[in-house]
């Protein structure tokens, strides 16, 4: 659902790693269908869609539940209403087939490709459907690209890896409890954030940062390192005393509504390709059971994955088979590079795609869980990527490199 057109500046001008490269190629991004400039879709009032706050996910009772399901069936409908006659080609093979097309008017024989998250997904699909047209490739934090895991595994197994991330952020927030006395314990850091959703349940913040709100805000210590220090601060200030901290950190941002790359626009098309790529569950019994169990023990982010994509179960439009990924005649030498603790798209995608890519090689950062390697500075990895774009040079085998620098505050 995210736009691609600030990407190559992100890359050559916010960030020293990409230097070199910038020298020897050209940075193209692009939005995929569905996205801002590419024919956006929309499956809400935008304001609707930033309104806040939303109901916590963690549901109390089973009313709660139903309610859930009612706005979820809602959403999958205006999607229908909205952009119906789109929904059906929002799939991942779609725009793999768009970037070949970009890759033609640019009038080049061979693509030169690098994928972040689901841009990994897009990227194996790619290269399992025109292996000759790759140069060289690199794709980092990976979806595990397997049948049976897109997505409704895929998002069970990332509850999983976002409760282990979270507790990687708590005990370092623990250890760092000098700069934000929150407790010097994993578990004294999880008893303020559960005081803190309750306070938030009861009455929401400022009006508009309740749990759901919360959720959305701190899930980006789990994805991200460079997020540590700031949600922490912002939850230090609460629990000091400056509530306007975290309700000007974590309130939805009600001016985003504009129609090209809105975040109602980026969540339709995330919805949409979800739901197409893929046949789901249609049984709430399955939701319902999957769900209830997870969240016993991993429950951060459970329940609030699940209704994100509810709407996939009441699905107007068809939902299509994914592509079987694998190596085809043509393929070049694949770079994938992994964090062992990535929360969103877990470590064993990594090592399945390997499996799937011949001749593909892993750079593994061991004790590492940032999403999105080759953006951070390490030197095992960003050494080997630069000498991968522009040599073509690889390792004889995979290689596995230490954490790259744990923040500080």
């Amino acid at each position: 659902g995210g736009s691609g057109l600030r990407f190559p500046r992100r890359v050559t001008t916010k960030s020293a790693l990409w230097t070199n490269t910038a020298k020897a190629y050209d940075f193209v991004g692009f939005d995929p269908r569905g996205v801002g400039h590419s024919t956006p879709i929309s499956c809400v009032d935008p304001q609707e869609f930033v309104k806040a706050p939303k109901a916590d996910p963690v549901p109390g009772s089973e009313a709660d539940k139903r309610a859930q399901r009612k706005l979820a069936r809602e959403y999958a409908e205006g999607c229908a209403e909205r952009s119906g006659a789109m929904l059906p080609h929002m799939t991942t093979p779609n725009t793999a087939r768009d970037l070949d097309v970009i890759r033609a008017a640019l009038g080049e024989k061979k693509l030169n490709y690098l994928g972040v998250s689901y841009g990994t997904y897009l990227g194996a699909v790619y290269g399992t459907l025109f292996p000759g047209h790759i140069r060289r490739m690199i794709v980092d934090s990976v979806v595990d690209p397997a049948r049976e895991n897109i997505w409704y595994q895929a998002n069970l197994n990332q509850d999983i890896a976002f409760e282990g991330r979270w507790k990687d952020w708590q005990d370092w927030v623990a250890a760092n409890d000098a700069a934000f006395h929150l407790g010097t314990t994993r578990g004294a850091v999880q008893a303020q954030w559960l005081k803190l959703r309750a306070a938030a349940a009861k009455s929401p913040l400022g009006g508009v940062v309740g749990p759901a709100e919360l959720i959305s805000f701190f899930q980006s210590a789990p994805y991200y390192d460079s997020s540590w220090v700031p949600v922490a601060t912002a939850f230090s200030k609460y629990v000091a005393g400056d509530t306007q901290a975290l309700v000007d950190a974590a309130a939805p941002d009600l001016s985003d509504t504009a129609g090209n790359i809105s975040a109602e626009n980026g969540n339709a098309v995330y919805t949409a390709v979800e739901c197409a790529d893929a046949k789901w569950p249609t049984s709430w019994q399955t939701w319902d059971r999957d769900n209830t169990r997870l969240h016993k023990d991993y429950p951060f982010m459970t329940w609030a994955n699940a209704w994100m994509n509810l709407p996939c179960a009441t699905w107007g439009a068809k939902q299509h088979t994914p592509v079987e990924v694998g190596t085809h005649r043509g393929l070049p030498p694949v770079l994938i590079v992994q964090s062992t603790n990535d929360a969103a798209t877990p470590y064993a995608g990594a090592v399945s795609l390997h499996k799937r890519f011949k001749g593909s090689r892993l750079i593994t950062e061991k004790g590492a869980g940032s999403h999105g390697v080759t953006g951070l500075v390490n030197p095992c990895v960003n050494q080997r990527v630069d000498a991968y774009l522009l040599s073509g040079k690889l390792d004889s085998s995979d290689v596995t490199c230490a954490p790259h620098a744990t923040p500080q505050p």
